[in-house]
């Protein structure tokens, strides 16, 4: 699903600039790996380095999806149309915040990457999973009708909504207390081996990860650059 070698990527300049690596990532089909460091390592600039969000300095090679489409050349390249539009087919995202918008349904907020892409809005995978989630009733409702728990259940359903390879998740699960947290993470890791995705979860959320015994990237620090590693 997703295979990376010699990522490099900064942030800031002279005395602030601070350096993310990442060696080599295989990431495979229903597998969900953790990216765990201290705040302010570069979790999240890995994580949108990975998104196609920010352009790495350098990175030997990129594969995406099930062909394992070669986008190496395109990174190097500027090449931001075709860049955007791999993101929008092949990756969804899942914020903390769960990014819903406001004036929109359920429904709407739901089929919108659908329509973005035009793609029909009916979509057994999407009504598979508010059928998994428990949250069929609620497609009729705006995101501030529910509660936080539901926000995030259905900002997983809008991340694969567009039947996406891979999904990336910035701690989606902070903002819930843990029996919530740990509802919704299991309920996530079954969708994703079930649908045979693949998913990076960025999370502070020590008990949770050895709870799913997930595997992890593990930032090490050094002056002025982090290095993330397959725990071994």
């Amino acid at each position: 699903m997703l295979q990376i070698q010699g990522l490099s990527v900064h942030r800031g300049e002279g005395e602030q600039q601070h350096k993310v690596k990442l060696p080599k990532l295989r990431l495979q089909p229903g597998q969900v790996l953790a990216i765990t460091g201290h705040s302010g390592c570069g979790k999240s600039t890995l994580l949108e380095c990975i998104g196609l969000l920010l352009r790495p300095d350098s990175v030997a090679q990129y594969r995406l999806g099930r062909a394992q489409r070669d986008i190496t050349s395109l990174l190097a390249a500027h090449t931001d149309d075709e860049l955007a539009a791999i993101r929008a087919r092949h990756l969804g995202f899942m914020l903390q915040s769960g990014g819903l918008l406001p004036f929109l349904t359920v429904a709407e907020n739901i089929q919108l990457p659908r329509r973005l892409l035009g793609l029909t809005e009916q979509s057994e995978r999407v009504t598979h999973a508010l059928d998994c989630l428990n949250v069929s009733h609620l497609v009729g409702k705006r995101p501030q009708a529910l509660s936080i728990g539901e926000r995030q259940r259905i900002a997983f359903i809008r991340a694969i909504a567009h039947e996406p390879d891979i999904i990336l998740a910035d701690e989606p699960t902070a903002s819930l207390d843990p029996h919530s947290a740990h509802t919704v993470f299991e309920l996530f890791l079954s969708l994703v081996n079930e649908l045979q995705m693949g998913a990076l979860v960025v999370s502070h959320d020590w008990g949770l990860l050895q709870d799913f015994s997930l595997p992890r990237m593990v930032a090490t620090y050094r002056q002025g650059e982090t290095q993330f590693d397959l725990e071994s």
